[in-house]
Formats: C-alpha cells, sequence, structure tokens
C-alpha cells in the first residue's frame, strides 16, 4: 500500500489534543508497540532499500500481544512509503528467516501510541517514544494510483499547521 507519512513533534501535546476533540475527534486509549527493526546488510540512509520491522503490539494488559511483519520502503524521489503489513503467528521463526535473508537489526524503537481514524485511509498517531523527550505526532494517508503525493504532502502539511504544528521531523523514530 502506498502512504504519505508525515510526522510533527508537539509543542504541546495537551493543547493538540484538545482541538482534535473541539472538532470531535478523539484518540483511543493508549496502547504499547515495540519495533524491532532490520536492514540489508548494505543498507544506508536516505536510499530506497527496504526496512523489514517486527512489531510487538498490546493493547490491553488482559490479553495477549499481537505480532506484525511489516515491510517498509521509503522512496525518495517521489515522497511516498511502500508499507505491507502482516500479522504473525510465530515471532521467533520469522526472525530467523529475516535473519537468513541477509538482514541485520539496526534499531529498535518503544513508543506509547494513540490513534485517530480522520477518514477513509487516514489516520493521526499520538506518540511518545521512548527515550525522547516530548511528543508526536504523525499523520499517514494512504494513496489511490491517481493520488499526487506532493499534494497529499501539502494537504498533512496544512492540517498540522491548522492545528498550530509546524515542527516537521524527517526522520525515522530510530533516528531521533
Amino acid at each position: 500500500m502506498k502512504k504519505v507519512i508525515l510526522k510533527c513533534k508537539l509543542k504541546n501535546r495537551s493543547e493538540f489534543e484538545e482541538k482534535l476533540s473541539d472538532i470531535d475527534l478523539d484518540f483511543s486509549p493508549i496502547y504499547w508497540q515495540h519495533d524491532r527493526i532490520y536492514v540489508p546488510k548494505n543498507y544506508q540512509k536516505r536510499s530506497n532499500y527496504p526496512r523489514l520491522v517486527m512489531r510487538t503490539e498490546m493493547k490491553s494488559v488482559d490479553k495477549p500481544a499481537k505480532y506484525y511483519f511489516i515491510l517498509k520502503r521509503h522512496i525518495e524521489d517521489s515522497g511516498i512509503d511502500i508499507v505491507e503489513e502482516t500479522p504473525v503467528e510465530d515471532y521467533e521463526k520469522l526472525v530467523n528467516i529475516i535473519l537468513q535473508l541477509g538482514f541485520k537489526p539496526s534499531a529498535e524503537v518503544s513508543r506509547r501510541r494513540q490513534e485517530l481514524k480522520m477518514g477513509e485511509g487516514t489516520f493521526i498517531y499520538l506518540d511518545k517514544i521512548e527515550n525522547t523527550s516530548g511528543y508526536y505526532a504523525k499523520i499517514e494517508s494512504e494513496l489511490s494510483e491517481k493520488d499526487s503525493a506532493t499534494e497529499a504532502r501539502l494537504d498533512l502539511q496544512k492540517t498540522f499547521k491548522t492545528l498550530g504544528e509546524s515542527d516537521f521531523v524527517d526522520s525515522p523514530y530510530s533516528e531521533l
């Protein structure tokens, strides 16, 4: 699936949430995610190389964790992210496959997350990344074949600016 993703470091989390609440948009309860990121052995930053992510997600302490395998690839010249996500039954087996394919561990990111569905294919995530200060908001918008990535990115920037935010972040959370 093709997406445009834009992140922003928030000035004030409470004010951001309040502005969304004023237009009847409220975030889900907080849940926890932990990503283990794997890259090819010849990986270079800002290249079109894929990253593989093994995600652990806990939405409730009284339910078992869920596991996902995610392929992420950022296409620099177009600003599009290719993201494919698949639920996983056997976490350890899939990690062994990833390692045997020549990928190596690159980073780990833990976060507390809340989500908000804005419309068809568009989500806002409110993230508190472990070992970093402040909060981040991330908007992900799915693109159809006819959508322009440039126009979609401008729309996401306008959304953030309307909500009083403009401290855009281009780096992945693992590089913060």
